[in-house]
């Protein structure tokens, strides 16, 4: 009875006037500021921390809450659009979306992406308010070996990513692993690869390697083939999806809805984490895998219905724990010391109207964001008809603030042209860069839980072998890598026999 006190007094604060207007005001804001190559949510949000001071803390709650995930709404945009990743979740969703607008259905990629979106977030959402008081405990038990058996699993996909030669695949992780090792150990404090040069010592930022492979190499491309006409940029296409794309769209949207919100309720893992896995999981099960990174549908439907899935995830920790799973929900965690809220497993009794007010809004919220952007995507998708100079400045243009912004470092605008030069080289020998990300974002959390954990068992490997969770993991794990292996040597005892 208490819960349904609770949830009756957030309905009453979400679907007051005051309640609606915040959460329009902070999905708009989100959604243009995911749209903004670089830029993301966290700046937002840290700006918006002293302005919501004298408010009240729900609804500021509410305002951070809607540009937190109306960015990764909105950031499927310029990933679809320009190959520019609006923020790190987004990214898996350039694979398929950017060839789709290459093709000329920019406009169908964008409606998918939308409808997408808001299926993933409206699910966990009710979710969130079946399951929130329980889910805690789940994401308590969740320990450094569960997360390292988890970012092994999440590694042995990385032939999943390959266009063709898995070799080349692993390649590109072996250099992925590489880039996050650079800078200081958070351990040892030692500094690591850095050459001598300071600069290094906090590392490389994300943006900054998935601005440079995609939209860099991209710009880089468009540069020197100067002459080709590209694909699409008359005609963005018809935003009606047909019968047969909902159809394909239905089975990756209730999957990752699930396994997007379950990833996004253990902390560290995110959205983008989540995304990755969702469009892996969905190719490995897919009939045609060799339609995916061309414009698959399922390619878009899956990375955009986890990424929001595991944005509402997110707030089981955040809430009930006190534990932030991502950059942006450690912001807002600061956001909540600031306004006095103290988060934690009393939260929901002490504070029920905040817990189920912000929960209540995602949905409202939801609702919002996909009503204003699917009037607007004929509009939106117009960029594909700018001329290619003043297009290839815009980028350029965006990339960098959106890195600079970061750090104010004119170093990593060095970095950014580094990886754009490197992501054109792999693009022309044929390396994929999905793996080199997938490796970059897991890399450094498969290092931190391992050490981790080895300090937990003293050093005793039978840690990740005495936890069931973490057994399961690795049995996952090893059969992701065994069963392909197994069915390419059977595939060639077969071609021989059939010759």
């Amino acid at each position: 009875m208490g819960n349904f006190d609770g949830i009756l007094s957030g309905l009453q604060l979400a679907l007051s006037i005051e309640g609606i207007l915040f959460v329009l005001l902070g999905v708009m804001a989100g959604t243009f500021i995911g749209m903004m190559p670089g830029l993301g949510p966290i700046s937002a949000i840290a700006i918006m921390i002293p302005l919501t001071y004298s408010m009240d803390p729900t609804i500021a709650l509410v305002l951070m809450a809607g540009v937190y995930y109306g960015a990764v709404f909105g950031g499927s945009t310029s990933s679809i659009l320009l190959n520019a990743p609006g923020i790190a979740g987004t990214v898996a969703t350039s694979f398929d979306g950017y060839p789709m607008a290459q093709k000329g259905q920019a406009g169908k990629a964008l409606a998918i992406a939308a409808i997408a979106s808001f299926t993933g977030g409206t699910v966990s959402v009710v979710l969130l308010m079946l399951f929130a008081p329980l889910l805690s405990s789940v994401a308590i038990v969740f320990g450094p070996p569960e997360y390292f058996a988890l970012m092994i699993l999440g590694l042995t996909a990385i032939s999943s990513l390959s266009d063709g030669s898995t070799v080349k695949a692993l390649i590109a992780a072996v250099v992925g692993i590489m880039a996050v090792t650079i800078g200081i150990d958070s351990q040892t404090g030692t500094a690591r690869f850095t050459f001598n040069n300071p600069n290094l010592l906090e590392g490389i930022d994300f943006l900054v390697v998935a601005l440079g492979l995609f939209a860099l190499a991209e710009i880089c491309n468009l540069i020197i083939n100067r002459k080709d006409k590209i694909k699409g940029n008359e005609n963005i296409g018809s935003l009606k999806l047909s019968k047969s794309d909902y159809k394909e769209m239905a089975g990756p949207m209730t999957r990752q809805s699930f396994l997007g919100f379950i990833l996004g309720v253990l902390p560290g893992a995110g959205a983008t984490i989540a995304s990755f896995i969702g469009y892996i999981t969905e190719k490995k099960i897919a009939k045609n895998p060799e339609e995916w990174g061309k414009g698959a549908v399922k390619g878009i439907a899956a990375p955009e219905t986890a990424n929001n899935a595991a944005t509402s995830g997110a707030f089981v920790p955040l809430l009930s724990l006190g534990i932030p799973g991502s950059g942006t929900t450690a912001v807002l965690l600061g956001a909540l010391l600031v306004l006095d809220v103290q988060p934690g497993p009393l939260l929901i009794t002490d504070r029920p109207e905040l817990f189920w007010g912000v929960i209540i809004s995602m949905y409202v919220g939801n609702i919002f964001l996909l009503v204003l952007n699917l009037p607007l995507i004929p509009y939106i998708a117009k960029v594909l008809a700018i001329p290619r100079p003043l297009l290839i400045s815009l980028v350029i243009m965006f990339s960098m603030i959106g890195v600079y912004s970061i750090s104010f470092n004119t170093f990593d605008l060095y970095m950014l042209l580094a990886f754009g030069v490197l992501g054109y080289f792999m693009r022309l020998f044929s390396f994929p860069a999905a793996p080199l990300i997938l490796a970059f974002i897991l890399g450094g959390m498969m290092e931190n839980s391992f050490r981790q954990s080895m300090t937990i068992a003293n050093n005793d490997l039978s840690i990740f072998f005495t936890r069931p969770i973490a057994v399961s993991l690795l049995g996952v794990a090893l059969l992701a890598f065994v069963v392909p292996l197994w069915q390419a040597v059977r595939s060639r005892r077969k071609s021989k026999m059939s010759s």
